[in-house]
């Protein structure tokens, strides 16, 4: 991956990672690190010498680091999470009082995943069960609208791609003063622009932060689901997938490995696949931390 040339003060990056405490040891016992985490070590590669700091909105105890800000930041990241949106929980709650608070602190923000259907609800959306059931392992024939092909977030994606994605929950209808960027015939909105009390958001659907591995992990992490919404028929066959995309991970330029998975190098290559994420630092958080020299 070719690291952003920022020249400008150090970005200051607030990483928000909605996964309650269960889920969060889930996925680090799967792949090694939780949520935020593998938000913090993107950040650190695409912007190097930020400042990170990150913070778990759900939790009952959640607070912004001592003297900090939700202003100060350049721009906050909020990561993928289980939580469903529709559902009335103390973790839910939180999660869209600290969503409200940071469109109402102007600074930009970026989320995957959970973190689109959080900017939704909070700005006024709504957020349902996957019509079609589970987007497992990859998002297919990712289409960008037309506002979307002139839109700063997609900038190098070409006019279909697929990319890492596993969610069971998706958006149903944007709220006012979002524009839909991107769409699939599985999910409707893969990526939007919320702009929402002073503040903007650019989301997606999809998982541009994980890499192979993690989707691995996920993909065994679910396996029963995924049985049971008929996606596969045994376990061995999910376990058989994710061995495949494992494999991959490990030697990302084997061509027939990447045939058997039906995937391109808006996949298999690292930069393609987290495209969504320097274009937002650059088109938002650069623009940011330049207002405040």
């Amino acid at each position: 991956m070719v690291p952003l040339q920022v020249s400008t003060p150090r970005l200051r990056f607030l990483v928000a990672e909605s996964e309650p405490p269960d889920a969060r040891e889930k996925r680090r016992d799967s792949v090694g690190r939780s949520s935020g985490e593998t938000y913090l070590e993107i950040l650190g590669r695409l912007a190097p010498g930020a400042v990170c700091h990150r913070i778990m909105p759900a939790d009952a105890d959640c607070a912004l680091p001592h003297g900090e800000t939700l202003g100060g930041y350049d721009a906050v990241f909020l990561s993928g999470s289980p939580l469903s949106l529709y559902e009335e929980t103390p973790e839910v709650r939180r999660s869209l009082v600290f969503m409200g608070a940071l469109f109402g602190s102007g600074t930009p923000s970026f989320g995957s995943c959970a973190g689109l259907q959080v900017a939704t609800v909070a700005a006024g959306g709504t957020v349902r069960q996957n019509r079609n059931g589970p987007e497992a392992g990859f998002a297919r024939r990712i289409v960008p609208t037309e506002a979307g092909r002139s839109h700063p977030l997609l900038k190098g994606r070409p006019t279909a791609y697929d990319a890492p994605s596993i969610h069971t929950d998706e958006v149903e209808t944007l709220p006012d003063g979002a524009t839909l960027l991107a769409l699939n015939r599985s999910t409707i909105v893969q990526a939007a622009e919320i702009r929402h009390d002073g503040g903007t958001f650019w989301g997606v659907q999809y998982h541009p932060e994980i890499g192979l591995d993690e989707v691995t992990g996920a993909l065994r992490r679910q396996a029963e689901d995924l049985v049971e919404s008929g996606l596969a028929r045994t376990r061995r066959e999910v376990e058989d997938q994710a061995d495949l995309v494992e494999a991959l991970h490990r030697e990302p330029t084997r061509r027939d490995l990447a045939w058997r998975l039906g995937l391109d190098d808006q996949v298999t290559d690292e930069s393609n696949r987290q495209v969504e994420i320097a274009n937002f630092i650059e088109a938002l958080a650069i623009p940011m931390r330049n207002g405040r020299r």
